[in-house]
């Protein structure tokens, strides 16, 4: 049998791991020099508080080579092969350490680690693709062939409402955190050749923000992949705000789903609450 796991910074929901039996290996959070495994051991919502209290930002750390080297010994234990997703590797050492634990298992080829080159649901976009390719029948070379002929083609983007803890976690300057603030700017961050880079700014209410930026990614959108898309947020966003933009996808009658998940502790860790990204594959 062929698995597939990913580090938990795809973003998947529960219902998703669970429908696609995919398996997690949780980074970690840092904060007060105490480590909590992502997504197992604290939520957004309790990173917020601590973050907002201390008026600082997480830390986040990769995958211990220990826990990497048990996950792989697991499936190999069960006689099983795996295709392993991580974070870009420009943004973890998770894809290094993976590398070097398949390495010391003398599994490279039984196991096979992707770098992604992305997060959040752009790495779940690709870690689905592969479990669908499992139950088609693929073969381990074929899944991962087909998989970095899709990487290049995932649309990860996203909009922030708060510069600030990218501010706190030194991604953005103190000016550039003000002048959002007072004049009400919300960049947009998309993943290119692994890296995050801001390209459009938009200026109002998170609300009109958001309408904004389906406008700009529709035409894009018509030309996606249409088995799924993926609306991606990090909490503490108007309810009415998200189900507008997902009736906005349906409107498009071209995806198949439209996938809503919560953003992990390692992307609200960095980016805070209210942000929202729509992801898919073109």
């Amino acid at each position: 049998m062929i698995r597939i796991l990913s580090d938990s910074t795809c973003d998947l929901s529960k219902e998703l791991i669970d429908r696609y039996q995919i398996g997690i290996i949780p980074l970690h959070i840092v904060m007060d020099q105490k480590e909590y495994l992502d997504g197992l051991e604290i939520t957004p919502d309790e990173i917020y508080s601590w973050a907002d209290a201390q008026k600082k930002t997480p830390k986040t750390s990769a995958v211990s080579l220990e826990e990497a080297t048990a996950a792989f010994r697991d499936v190999l234990s069960a006689g099983d092969d795996a295709v392993v997703f991580t974070i870009s590797s420009s943004m973890s050492s998770t894809y290094d350490v993976f590398c070097l634990a398949v390495k010391n298992l003398e599994a490279e080829e039984r196991i096979r680690i992707i770098d992604s080159a992305n997060l959040s649901t752009g790495i779940g976009l690709l870690v689905i693709e592969a479990a669908c390719m499992v139950q088609q029948g693929l073969s381990l070379p074929e899944i991962c062939e087909k998989i970095e002929e899709l990487k290049p083609r995932v649309r990860a983007s996203f909009v922030v409402s708060t510069l600030v803890y990218l501010y706190r976690g030194g991604r953005c300057s103190s000016v550039a955190a003000l002048a959002g603030s007072v004049l009400k700017l919300h960049p947009e961050i998309e993943v290119r050749d692994g890296a995050m880079l801001a390209t459009r700014k938009f200026r109002g209410s998170m609300n009109s923000v958001l309408q904004k930026y389906f406008e700009a990614l529709k035409e894009t959108m018509m030309h996606a992949k249409p088995e799924r898309v993926f609306v991606t947020h990090s909490g503490e966003l108007d309810r009415q705000t998200v189900d507008l933009l997902k009736e906005e996808l349906k409107g498009l009658d071209h995806f198949g789903e439209i996938l809503e998940t919560r953003a992990g502790g390692v992307v609200s860790s960095h980016c805070g609450p209210g942000t929202l990204g729509i992801l898919f594959i073109e």
